[in-house]
């Protein structure tokens, strides 16, 4: 999962998007430069939204599922042709389901006791969440006896605060509703959005 996420350091989450426009908006935000996506499988009509932005974006994208946390969202999930999964939380059993299957993991950890847990799996690299909740420097101190692990992060973050995530040494970030001004969004003005994603990635990369 550490590749993927060098290759790919943003992933606009998508939870709650309304049908109509998850192609499109995705496709703005593809645009923008931003090329990996992650459907929260906690929205209505989810596995349909994997497929079709796999189908739009062949092999020119990442495309995963969120909040998979129970066997039913593994196996939708995984039928709908998602290329990497992610959880919320260290849950043992989509641990287990993702290691047999060799799907690439970003589990979710808060806690010591979680990121033990992950690497007892094998899985090095993790998603701090809420990471928008804890001081910046959190991630020092979990990273002080847990050398080698490396850190996404999701949950509060947005263009006001990506860049001092990556100062902090996280190797990637999730960012939803915030990537794009919703306002922009809902009336459709999708090449603002990508010129909007093309600015916060451009500056991220200087």
């Amino acid at each position: 999962m550490k590749s993927i996420i060098q290759n790919y350091p943003i992933c606009a989450i998508l939870r709650g998007t309304d049908p109509k426009t998850v192609i499109p908006y995705a496709k703005a935000v593809f645009d923008g430069g931003v090329r990996m996506f992650e459907v929260a499988m906690n929205t209505e009509g989810a596995a349909g939204q994997i497929e079709a932005l796999r189908e739009a974006f062949g092999d020119a994208a990442m495309v995963g599922a969120g909040t998979v946390i129970n066997e039913e969202r593994c196996l939708l999930a995984e039928e709908a042709g998602a290329q990497f999964f992610l959880t919320p939380s260290a849950t043992e059993y989509v641990l287990r389901y993702c290691r047999e299957r060799s799907i690439p993991l970003l589990p979710g950890v808060m806690t010591p006791t979680d990121v033990a847990l992950c690497l007892s799996y094998g899985y090095d690299t993790m998603k701090l969440f809420p990471a928008g909740d804890l001081p910046m420097g959190y991630i020092k101190s979990l990273k002080g006896p847990f050398s080698g692990t490396e850190y996404v992060a999701v949950g509060g973050v947005g263009p006001a605060n990506i860049q001092q995530f990556f100062d902090a040494g996280f190797i990637g970030v999730g960012i939803g509703s915030s990537l794009a001004p919703k306002n922009l969004v809902q009336e459709g003005r999708w090449d603002e959005v990508t010129q909007y994603v093309a600015t916060l990635v451009k500056e991220i990369k200087k």
